[in-house]
């Protein structure tokens, strides 16, 4: 079985794409330039006024890479797959390639949906790496931080938090304790929260003017891990510009589908490999056990770090050997992968209490130091 994922926002990069993507479809390119009002291959492939990275712009780019690059793929011959999903506005791209509505049409979505997140400001996100959501949710309300919520659940050691810029701020120094990690993020709005609320409302205004049809191939949904129902397909669609995205959810239901003799396959379709990385971390993690204490009535309590238990002498080992000799920001390479070489972000530790590892940049997860070398 197949799977095909399409990347979310955050994946972009001047240059995604390539002149031959854009080439090679001339009539869809011609289409989004006259909906949005400027050349999409010129944003791509220059950002000559730099402004791939603002939403508004973000959101169409990654639409067109991904949705020409799912074409190509069909003109290629090759087969279509069991399944298909995609990371928050990747979504929409899932959905245009099940059949639920044409390229224009998915133009015109997202121009309007990157529009009206654009408008969110005084939001901040940061990537919590290391601790349950449940420890963050604990350690987020023992702090008295309302106005801060669990937004994106990539991988079982990757939570992202999402709310009011200040709050964001305040919640970093409660939830980097020991082995925990917190990354502030390059966004201006609460995404996938409850301060989102207007913009789904108002979108779900926009998409009640589309007719969509019923997917063709099985979707999975953001908001609920599960497939796309057809009589709800638009009330879900909108639904998820204010609701988390249970990414690590639906990556295990689609697993959970294959088994030894027929295992579940993914292909990442659209520019990077971002969700190529946090399949490998799913795939690769165990649950943490980090647990939300009693709350204090004064005082934040912090997440608490997975600490190497008795046994766990030969992990550390490693990782005291490996941190003598290979300091943050060494060049690595993946040993049983045809991969660039990646940087490591932080120094190696012992997680969950038996594998020496580290987190390394772009990767969105850790890597056992027995599975790569330094560069």
């Amino acid at each position: 079985m197949k799977t095909c994922m399409f990347p979310g926002q955050g994946s972009q990069a001047k240059g995604m794409g390539g002149a031959e993507l854009f080439d090679a479809f001339p009539d869809e390119v011609a289409q989004a330039d006259a909906i949005l009002g400027y050349s999409i291959r010129e944003r791509c492939l220059e950002d000559p006024r730099q402004e791939l990275n603002n939403t508004q712009f973000t959101q169409p780019a990654l639409f067109v890479v991904s949705a020409l690059s799912y074409l190509r793929r069909q003109r290629e011959g090759k087969p279509e797959p069991d399944f298909l999903v995609g990371h928050s506005l990747g979504e929409f791209n899932a959905l245009h390639a099940a059949g639920c509505f044409d390229f224009q049409a998915g133009v015109r979505l997202v121009q309007k949906r990157g529009e009206l997140m654009s408008r969110a400001s005084g939001g901040a996100m940061a990537a919590v790496i290391n601790a349950t959501p449940e420890a963050i949710e604990g350690a987020l309300r023992e702090g008295g931080l309302a106005n801060v919520h669990l937004a994106n659940f990539n991988t079982p050691v990757q939570t992202v938090i999402s709310g009011a810029a200040s709050e964001v701020a305040a919640a970093q120094p409660l939830l980097q304790k020991g082995n925990v990690l917190v990354f502030p993020l390059k966004t201006s709005g609460a995404f996938h929260t409850p301060f989102m609320q207007q913009a789904q409302d108002e979108f779900l205004a926009f998409l009640r003017t589309f007719d969509l049809a019923a997917p063709r191939i099985p979707v999975i949904s953001n908001v609920t891990a599960r497939r796309y129902e057809s009589d709800a397909l638009v009330d879900t669609l909108a639904r998820q510009i204010a609701s988390p995205v249970h990414w690590c959810d639906g990556i295990r239901y689609l697993l959970s589908l294959g088994d030894d003799a027929n295992p579940m396959e993914f292909e990442e379709v659209g520019h990077g490999d971002v969700l190529a990385k946090m399949m490998r971390a799913i795939r690769q993690a165990k649950p943490l056990a980090s647990p939300v204490a009693a709350p204090e009535p004064k005082a934040a309590k912090p997440v608490e770090a997975v600490a190497p238990p008795a046994g766990a002498g030969d992990a550390a080992s490693k990782v005291a050997a490996w941190n003598r000799m290979h300091p943050a920001g060494t060049k690595v390479i993946a040993i049983q992968a045809d991969k660039e070489p990646l940087r490591t972000r932080t120094e190696a530790i012992v997680l969950f209490g038996h594998r020496a590892a580290v987190y390394l940049e772009g990767y969105e997860g850790y890597f056992d130091l027995d599975e790569i070398v330094a560069a």
